[in-house]
């Protein structure tokens, strides 16, 4: 995902209703809670804070990360990386930075083709990808931390070509492009069917005149809600 403009949609409703959602606290919570059972598949008493869902969250993943360190061998002394010196890092480093950048990549362009704002997030909140790390983690403990260590464990001399590699065959296993955006539908609490109708088409017509039988145009215009 390098760049954006506008998505497979022109209909905002998608927008709205989450936009509708990261306002209300309550409701904000009540989609916290649903990406946390998401992930762990377990319930939750609805009296615990965003503040607590966020340290349950954080010790589960410790756990993934210790469990897949015995299941592959992989010495685990926690998670660190510097953005400024990509090579500071260890390899098991590097290579869960590589896995979780591609599944960034993803969700970040289901995000945005789905007329969502990569913005608006309920777990992560303030940066511009808040909404892309609240769906990627939906995923990371299944697919991108087992990834991780595999490759690690190998060690390669490529490490995060291999890494993307395996990435590649792990998200296409998992069906991840399709599960997406009906995923995001659930944690959100929402259909997804927006019920887009010709009122909401304009600016994605882009045949500008009708065809003739020579081959020619009579430049008339369509009529809005056709094409």
């Amino acid at each position: 995902m390098y760049a954006a403009s506008i998505g497979g949609t022109y209909s905002a409703r998608r927008l709205i209703r989450q936009a509708r959602l990261v306002s209300d606290e309550e409701k904000r919570l009540e989609v916290a809670w649903r990406m946390y059972r998401f992930r762990f598949n377990e319930t939750i008493p609805p009296v615990v804070s965003l503040e607590s869902i966020r340290g349950m969250e954080g010790i589960r993943v410790r756990r993934a990360y210790a469990k897949a360190s015995q299941e592959y061998g992989v010495e685990w002394n926690g998670r660190h990386y510097d953005q400024k010196d990509w090579n500071k890092g260890d390899p098991i480093n590097r290579a869960l930075s590589a896995a979780n950048a591609c599944l960034y990549g993803i969700c970040h362009a289901a995000i945005l083709s789905a007329g969502y704002s990569s913005a608006l997030g309920f777990v992560h909140t303030g940066k511009m990808l808040s909404f892309v790390y609240d769906i990627a983690d939906l995923y990371k403990t299944e697919l991108t931390i087992p990834v991780a260590f595999k490759i690690a464990a190998t060690n390669p001399e490529d490490l995060e070509r291999q890494v993307r590699m395996e990435c590649r065959e792990a998200f296409y296993k998992y069906k991840l492009l399709e599960r997406l955006l009906p995923d995001i539908a659930e944690v959100l609490g929402v259909s997804d069917d927006i019920g887009e109708g010709p009122d909401e088409f304009e600016g994605r017509i882009v045949t500008l005149a009708v065809g003739t039988e020579d081959g020619s145009f009579s430049w008339e215009p369509e009529r809005q809600g056709e094409g």
